[in-house]
């Protein structure tokens, strides 16, 4: 359960820490307009995110168990969180993440980081497409900017009603997020470790300022960013609103702890390494608790991100720090250019976002796999999209285990999906 930092810091160089600080900036720039449009997408304000990514992420680095897990806010939350926010309020949220938080540090204690390998395949493949749907379809609206009051969350009624407003099309959001995506593909195909999403959405977002096109930004949005980390504080807590609240703090545990596991299993094979799992969820369950203090969302190791640290030369968990430090260096001295950004650019990096997530490489691979793993693909699929993600996750797992129950141990075997 020893926090790998402690580990690495033992023969710690001026070379290592010159290599991390290169991969942190890198993916801090990466990072910050990845999570102002999971915030907005979210239906949280964009400063959620960055504080998520600052508080969370310095976290997860200084008390996980991988050398080079890099933390935040990730697409994989945007469905739960917008479900909790609409139901329960912000508030709601805070404190459903602070649950899954002592969730996770007793998962942590009890030493249950290994259980991961045991959930299902498809299970995981089809709740991480129907997510990628889901993402899509809700930026939508801000892509082609389109004019309604409000989107139902139900996707069929969500559908209708984007489809109702077409006529509200707008050619100039529609132009700067289509080129959005094309800079984000070209610039990724031709240099892959230069943040081409910040430059992307920067590009874009100050055409529209210098050309005063008729485009939300964030600032037209949400109004002004703020230049500094609010105090923490605790929201309302009562035993009734625990109760009421329980059902998402578990559904947010088990996505934390399983996407930041899957992420360290990514980076092992990247980097020839070996994470501790037990640390890696106690680190999670400490990073939600110092996320909702502050007023943030919830958090988990980002895939990613985490192979952009490996790529960009990222060594030990102090580049995932210097990640933090530089968005709250960014957030403290710019944050006033952040509010430039346009809502069609952050569209478009989210589209791309949920396409990735849906790794259209490996569909070839699921038809060709057992009529039992398609059938709990696509289950799982049809529940995230059209029920509810708890449903999907509680109905996946129960169904896939049944089918697994003639295979001995874990699938070792499995690439997890990059998110």
């Amino acid at each position: 359960m020893k926090p790998k930092i402690l580990t690495t810091l033992a023969s710690y160089d001026r070379q290592q820490f010159t290599a991390d600080l290169i991969a942190g900036i890198t993916v801090a720039m990466i990072a910050l307009p990845l999570s102002l449009a999971i915030a907005i997408a979210s239906g949280a304000g964009p400063e959620k995110g960055l504080i998520t990514a600052i508080v969370a992420g310095f976290l997860i680095s200084a008390l996980g168990g991988s050398r080079v897990q890099i933390g935040g806010p990730t697409g994989a939350f945007i469905v739960v969180v917008f479900g909790v926010i609409a139901e329960h309020g912000y508030d709601g949220l805070v404190l459903a993440t602070l649950m899954a938080g002592f969730i996770m540090l007793i998962a942590g204690y009890l030493k249950a980081g290994n259980l991961v390998a045991y959930v299902p395949e498809p299970v995981i493949n089809g709740f991480t497409i129907g997510i990628g749907i889901i993402i899509a379809t809700s930026q939508l609206k801000d892509l082609f900017g389109l004019t309604t009051d409000q989107v139902p969350a139900e996707f069929v009624a969500k559908i209708e009603t984007l489809w109702a407003a077409r006529d509200s099309t707008s050619v100039g959001a529609l132009a700067v997020g289509g080129v959005t995506m094309i800079l984000i593909v070209g610039l990724r195909r031709l240099a892959p470790k230069f943040p081409g999403l910040i430059v992307a959405v920067g590009v874009t977002s100050a055409v529209v300022a210098l050309t005063a096109l008729p485009v939300d930004t964030i600032f037209s949005r949400f109004g002004a960013l703020p230049n500094t980390l609010p105090m923490p504080a605790l929201p309302e807590i009562s035993v009734a609103r625990m109760i009421e609240l329980l059902p998402s703090a578990f559904v947010i545990a088990f996505l934390a702890g399983i996407e930041s596991l899957l992420s360290a299993m990514v980076a092992d094979r990247m980097i020839d390494g070996h994470h501790r799992p037990n640390a890696e969820i106690l680190a999670q369950g400490f990073a939600n608790i110092g996320s909702a203090l502050f007023g943030g969302l919830p958090a988990t190791g980002a895939i990613a991100r985490t192979a952009t640290n490996v790529r960009a030369g990222g060594k030990t968990p102090v580049a995932g720090i210097v990640h933090a430090l530089t968005i709250l260096l960014v957030m403290l001295l710019v944050a006033p250019l952040a509010g430039y950004l346009a809502m069609p650019a952050l569209a478009g990096l989210l589209i791309l976002t949920a396409w990735n997530m849906s790794e259209p490489h490996r569909w070839r691979g699921y038809m060709r796999s057992r009529p039992s793993d398609r059938l709990l693909l696509l289950l799982t699929l049809v529940l995230t999209v059209f029920a509810d993600l708890t449903v999907a996750i509680g109905v996946g797992v129960t169904v896939g285990l049944a089918l697994r129950l003639r295979r001995q141990g874990p699938q070792d075997d499995w690439t997890p999906p990059e998110r």
